[in-house]
């Protein structure tokens, strides 16, 4: 791939820039909406099929992300599962609470299906094209151009890649920070019943060294995670490839073994009533917990346009850090002010696209530094 800026053209363009969206999560809707608000011309290319079954678990979300979404017009009261803030620390000994600590969250919790679905009911027609898997990142004519898995090719002038943990776009601009395994699984389900009658906290329960699980309310029920030490072999034989491969681990992939090694764990170390929740899930998945290397940048020219990465794209991390979701939404309405001057009152595309990064860098650089530092305090990771 030419990465060398193009000379850029000295007469003025009126057209609105296009901008093309790579991953239909999260953060890759939210970065279209933004992005049409400011008039600009966007599609969003998203590798799944529509046919393809979507769901996820539990996200917190702070109140810079939640005013992201409040100046989209979504009412918090169609994603947000209970207006608690408040976080129940428990430290647990012989399967019993020893001690409880109370925090305040500053935002709410909501799910990765009930986000995404008020999100995908905003989409213009049109805008989302699904199946459409991008391979690779040209420039024709000094402009970015995207090769998609048919052959077929989409130019654009500003690529936005927000295409997750195992983004393609990482792989093209930033090849050589890879993931890696660091140890331990977050193994979380959906159960239909509570652990007490009327939950409404996230509750942390911390029974040793090497294992946490968080419980919080979601419609017709409770989501639990379950953080277990677990070496990349054992990931392999559990759910059947690499934990570096195999990025979400979704109910077709969970082996008995797998719901064996949970259940015991949960029978030795959770208090009864938790461990009737796991052993009652009956749909259940897992994510292997990944490190990088600190992002460098954010930014690349792609001929005389630019390409940038945005969210888990950019840098995953750690779920202890709460900053997932968080730092993508941010991310996306920097971007948006940033090209809302450039559209509006012609600034510098160049120069605002490094003063974005420039605000927003360190952030992503610093969670993902975070996470294994509380990884370490938990014990997770180190066998």
């Amino acid at each position: 791939m030419d990465l060398t800026p193009a000379i850029r053209p000295t007469l003025p363009d009126t057209r609105p820039p296009r901008v093309a969206v790579i991953g239909g999560s999260l953060t890759g809707p939210v970065a279209a909406l933004l992005l049409l608000r400011a008039g600009l011309d966007v599609t969003v290319h998203e590798a799944a099929p529509a046919s393809a079954p979507l769901g996820g678990g539990l996200i917190g979300l702070e109140h810079t992300a939640l005013d992201v979404l409040d100046r989209l017009g979504i009412d918090q009261r169609e994603f947000i599962v209970s207006d608690s803030e408040t976080i129940l620390q428990v430290e647990v000994r012989d399967r019993r609470p020893a001690r409880t600590v109370r925090r305040t969250y500053p935002g709410r919790n909501t799910t990765w299906t009930l986000l995404h679905r008020a999100l995908a009911a905003r989409i213009p027609t049109g805008v989302l094209r699904q199946g459409n898997r991008v391979t690779g990142l040209e420039q024709h004519a000094g402009r970015p151009v995207l090769r998609l898995a048919d052959d077929t090719v989409q130019p654009a002038d500003l690529v936005v890649f927000a295409d997750g943990r195992s983004s393609t776009g990482r792989r093209l601009l930033d090849p050589d920070r890879r993931l890696r395994y660091a140890g331990y699984v977050a193994h979380r389900g959906t159960a239909a019943h509570t652990p007490r009658p009327g939950l409404r906290d996230f509750v942390r329960l911390e029974p040793c060294p090497g294992a946490q699980f968080t419980v919080a309310p979601v419609p017709g029920g409770c989501d639990w995670t379950f953080y277990l030490d677990c070496t990349a072999d054992e990931y392999r034989q559990r759910f059947g490839a690499p934990p570096t491969r195999r990025v979400f681990a979704l109910p077709r992939h969970v082996s008995p073994a797998a719901r064996q090694h949970v259940d015991e764990h949960a029978d030795q170390l959770l208090p009864p009533e938790h461990t009737r929740v796991v052993r009652d899930t009956t749909v259940r998945m897992a994510v292997p917990v990944l490190d990088i290397d600190p992002p460098t940048r954010m930014v690349w020219p792609v001929g005389g346009g630019h390409a940038v990465l945005l969210g888990d794209a950019l840098a995953p991390v750690r779920p202890h850090t709460a900053r997932g979701a968080n730092n993508g939404i941010e991310q996306a309405a920097g971007l948006a002010v940033a090209l809302t001057q450039h559209r509006r009152y012609g600034a510098d595309l160049t120069a605002a696209l490094h003063g974005w990064q420039r605000r927003h860098l360190p952030a992503a650089v610093a969670a993902v530094r975070q996470g294994p530092a509380i990884g370490d305090r938990l014990g997770l990771g180190t066998r």
